[in-house]
């Protein structure tokens, strides 16, 4: 794993805990770890370490909402530097309570039969294999710790109904789902909850590419999708980053093993 970096605060105000999101570079992620550390919690964000100016950048609005953070790049695709981005969490911050497994990837597709064996399992590596990973390292940490902790996972609309023009990503967010409700059977005795938030199409750079893959302007592209949720609302970062607050704190304990919809009412469980 490549090298991180944390840096202390001055607060003097008790910490919620501490927690890792991973993807926190842009997008959905960022404004997780934005919100979590105005909700208190020190935070750790990762991404690959190419996007590691980036995380700089977060880390800077971590502290300067009076909390301490690190900045951990890794490819959580690969089990040694998911370990030890674990491992330094614990050294650097203290321990970990929440794990926010948010990174993944999407690549547009007309047909399952553009898609290729190798593109398939990319996206599998970092959608699913990456959130196990995730999941495992920081569970088992949560357990020797023994006060608990929080597992959320990124699910999507598109793991609730299958996409036909994105195979792949469908099913990989599919498996998330399976995946988190296999881990919240698991953890439940160990105090650990673990859920999945499950966006529409959020204003994201991942979303945005679609547009042209549409044959759309940008405009028209998100006028479009808005019009599929009951609100006439497309969701932003910071909508879904009030999902995972709410399932990050204590008065989310009783929910686990849930894909939490969080897209205006585009589908209904």
């Amino acid at each position: 794993m490549s090298s991180s970096t944390t840096t202390q605060n001055n607060t003097n105000s008790e910490s919620k805990g501490v927690a890792l999101v991973t993807g926190a570079a842009q997008g959905i992620g960022r404004a997780i770890a934005i919100r979590l550390a105005a909700d208190g919690f020190d935070v750790a964000v990762n991404d690959v370490s190419s996007k590691s100016a980036e995380l700089d950048k977060v880390k800077e609005e971590i502290i300067s909402a009076g909390r301490r953070a690190a900045v951990l790049p890794a490819d959580v695709s690969v089990d040694a530097e998911v370990r030890g981005m674990v491992e330094s969490v614990v050294r650097e911050l203290g321990g970990i309570d929440v794990m926010v497994a948010n990174a993944a990837i999407c690549k547009g597709r007309a047909s399952i039969l553009d898609v290729e064996p190798d593109e398939w399992d990319q996206t599998f590596a970092i959608n699913v294999r990456g959130v196990f990973l995730c999941y495992k390292y920081a569970a088992k940490q949560m357990i020797v710790q023994g006060r608990g902790g929080r597992l959320v996972g990124a699910c999507s609309g598109a793991g609730k109904q299958g996409y036909s023009y994105l195979p792949d990503y469908s099913s990989s967010k599919f498996a998330v789902r399976g995946l988190t409700q296999a881990a919240a059977g698991e953890f439940g005795k160990h105090g650990i909850t673990v859920n999945a938030y499950a966006p529409g199409s959020v204003f994201t750079p991942m979303t945005a590419q679609f547009a042209p893959m549409a044959n759309m302007p940008h405009d028209e592209f998100w006028a479009m999708q808005a019009k599929a949720a009951a609100t006439g609302v497309n969701p932003t970062c910071e909508n879904i980053a009030s999902i995972v607050s709410f399932l990050a704190s204590k008065e989310a304990t009783f929910i686990t093993g849930q894909s939490i919809s969080a897209d205006g009412g585009r589908y209904f469980d």
